[in-house]
């Protein structure tokens, strides 16, 4: 991508890698296995995908409110006490009373199987199963969000590791270069042609050069670092992305498809859906309540052979009269947080907005900065092979071609920052539009699909039923990644 100046850092580079870091590979790896590279390693991933299965978990337990519940009861009753009474018995000569104390002990069984069904409810279980449910698009929409940003995370440090690589590169071949200027600089004072002071001033520019060596090779190893972090693993020789991803041609075609498609806004709107269901159920709390409970149930005495079977339905309802002001609180505390979740929406809608319109000026800037500084390198070489030149014939001084030689160094070093910046820029502006994911780039990654852990748990299914041990399975296996 740099031409001939690309290639001549590049074998700079090289040599910094094997300097800094022993046993990297020699095939190239390209921003797409980076990409995808961090996709499987990022933990964040892992723990909202958790994230997003408790939500699922959440809409089969609302499911489970418009059931039936069915339970049993069982206990073994001891009673036992101490009774006495004066008792009267007649005689021939009148009648004695006396007082008698005894103790009683029994023992008794007792089952029931006991159904309850919520009738209605003011309607708030079925509002806890709607609102449920969007709180899963919304943490879907959440999920793809965290992809965006270790995807763009990804990048960076891609692009920075090639930029660090790039100046490492160019400051090794400065030190060089430097290196001989001395050397030919102590040669011409040693004949006359040159003064003392000009053998200093290139000394001087070689420590400087050794300085600026050290601390580009220390950004490399930061660079390197949070590569690892990252991407999961240090790089090796990565190579310089084909092409750019393709982008909407104007500012406002991307700010329409990001108020659109961008899953912040997708979260926000499902989270303003969920708050409004939630005034909605807190209104429901003040409405009656009417269930339907049977029971039915055995009671058998364990001292001898008496029992009694029977059971009953029975029809209820219940209502809130006077609660102290808490049912109004709830509906009013329901209401601010709708409030809340709106004006979030309306400040995710503004910050969209911005973020975009950031991207693409930093773009534009990038591609003329480029385009610039392609042009400063081609005249900062043929100004600096001019000084040369004419160093050698004596018309220019040693300081003069140490200048003219950190201009080239100058140009190289922002023609390559450019460039890097250039490519993040354009993959900013990807992820500010909400296109930053793996099935938009085409990832060689297996697919993740939110919805198949939802579609096992939607309907609530018992543990001991043939889907809810498919379920089981499901989690050791996640468990054991």
């Amino acid at each position: 991508m740099l031409g001939r100046i690309g290639r001549t850092t590049m074998r700079g580079a090289a040599v910094a890698v094997m300097a800094l870091f022993a046993g990297t590979g020699a095939q190239a790896e390209s921003l797409a296995q980076a990409l995808a590279s961090a996709y499987k390693h990022s933990g964040l991933l892992e723990q909202n995908r958790a994230v997003l299965r408790a939500a699922d978990e959440d809409v089969a337990q609302a499911m489970a409110q418009l059931r039936p519940v069915i339970g049993w009861s069982a206990d073994v009753r001891r009673n036992f006490g101490r009774s006495g009474a004066f008792v009267t018995t007649p005689t021939l000569v009148g009648a004695t009373t006396s007082f008698r104390e005894g103790t009683n002990i029994s023992h008794e069984a007792n089952l029931a199987l006991v159904a309850e069904l919520t009738l209605y409810a003011g309607g708030s279980n079925k509002l806890t199963l709607d609102a449920a449910k969007e709180t899963v698009l919304a943490t879907r929409a959440g999920l793809v969000s965290v992809e965006q940003q270790v995807l763009l995370r990804a990048v960076n440090a891609f692009m920075e590791v090639r930029r660090a690589l790039e100046i490492v590169g160019l400051r090794q071949n400065n030190r060089r270069v430097i290196r001989q200027e001395v050397r030919a600089a102590k040669d011409r004072f040693e004949v006359g042609e040159v003064t003392r002071t000009d053998v200093a001033l290139a000394e001087a520019r070689l420590s400087a050069a050794q300085s600026s060596l050290a601390a580009a090779e220390g950004q490399l190893q930061i660079a390197f670092e949070e590569y690892r972090a990252a991407v999961g693993h240090k790089p090796g020789k990565l190579s310089a992305p084909a092409r750019l991803p393709t982008l909407p041609g104007t500012t406002d075609a991307a700010t329409a498809k990001a108020l659109r498609f961008h899953p912040d806004m997708l979260q926000v709107q499902h989270q303003v859906t969920a708050s409004e269901l939630g005034v909605l159920i807190a209104k429901a709390a003040a409405k009656p309540t009417v269930t339907l409970r049977g029971q039915y149930g055995l009671q058998e005495s364990l001292d001898d052979k008496s029992y009694s079977r029977g059971g009953n339905v029975t029809l209820g309802a219940t209502g809130p009269i006077y609660s102290g002001g808490q049912l109004a609180s709830a509906v009013r505390g329901s209401i601010a947080r709708r409030d809340q979740v709106r004006a979030g929406l309306h400040q995710v809608q503004h910050q969209l907005q911005q973020n975009v319109g950031n991207a693409y000026a930093q773009l534009a800037v990038a591609r003329a900065s480029r385009n610039a500084s392609e042009q400063q390198v081609r005249a900062a070489t043929v100004a600096f092979r001019g000084v040369r030149e004419e160093a050698k014939l004596g018309a220019r001084t040693t300081l003069d071609v140490l200048d003219a030689e950190q201009e080239l160094l100058d140009a190289r070093a922002a023609l390559i920052s450019a460039q890097v910046d250039e490519t993040i820029a354009a993959y900013t502006v990807l992820a500010t539009t909400g296109q930053l994911t793996s099935d938009a780039l085409k990832l060689n990654v297996p697919r993740y699909d939110p919805a198949e852990y939802y579609n096992l748990v939607k309907k609530a299914p018992a543990g001991l039923s043939k889907q809810g041990r498919d379920l089981d399975r499901v989690l050791r296996a996640l468990g054991k990644e």
